[in-house]
């Protein structure tokens, strides 16, 4: 009799973690939080698309604002159910940041022990201010881990974000780029592109990511 998880049994593919960690403070109220939400429902529908991807991405979501929150552990596309956010608070981003590096190495614990192959992880954070908290200890722990290869950190900055704060935070290599407008369905849809060509191939390949057309990154 198969020993393991449930979840891993009945679908034992490769998985492909994605941590989406959103900004939902008071700045975000309006249409930017309202576009952020037509965006979640517009990945989910695309990666449904794919039979590979609907098995092999998984996604969880973390918001920070009023306060720092876990609302989607990770789940496959399948059972992932797009939460209604709303923007209230300040922008702890230093404290969401080691909540998603803690929630990813819980997650990698998981996938070994039930004997799942995982493709690198991705962490991808959208946000339109600078953090209220702490933040350089975070910083610090985020960029060691992307130099030992544990994961690939992404920022989308929304307009009114503090792009020099945001450039300090990320990984040298892949700094923050700000999106167009509040067009966060393309956004989405380019992280579904990206998340496809992932779990299409073997976990350790090179894959090349599709253009992001959806901003620009400033200098």
């Amino acid at each position: 009799m198969p020993v393991g998880l449930p979840e891993f049994i009945e679908n034992p593919e490769n998985r492909c973690p994605v941590i989406l960690l959103l900004d939902t403070s008071r700045s975000m109220s309006g249409p930017p939080i309202e576009e952020l939400n037509r965006g979640l429902m517009a990945f989910k529908e695309d990666l449904l698309r794919d039979t590979q991807a609907s098995l092999s991405v998984e996604v969880a979501i973390i918001q920070f604002g009023k306060t720092v929150k876990l609302v989607q552990d990770f789940v496959t596309v399948d059972e992932f159910s797009p939460p209604n956010l709303r923007a209230d608070g300040l922008t702890p981003m230093g404290q969401a940041i080691n909540y998603a590096l803690d929630l990813l190495e819980q997650r990698k614990t998981t996938y070994k022990s039930n004997g799942i192959q995982y493709y690198r992880p991705w962490v991808f954070m959208i946000t339109d201010g600078a953090p209220t908290d702490m933040w350089k200890n975070a910083s610090k722990r985020l960029q060691e881990a992307e130099q030992a290869n544990k994961l690939l950190f992404f920022t989308a900055a929304v307009e009114g974000a503090d792009m020099d704060t945001l450039s300090y935070i990320t990984p040298p290599d892949r700094p923050p780029v700000m999106l167009n407008g509040l067009d966060f369905s393309s956004l989405f849809i380019w992280l579904s592109g990206s998340m496809k060509r992932v779990s299409s191939g073997k976990v350790g390949d090179v894959i090349v990511l599709p253009p992001v057309g959806w901003g620009q990154i400033t200098t």
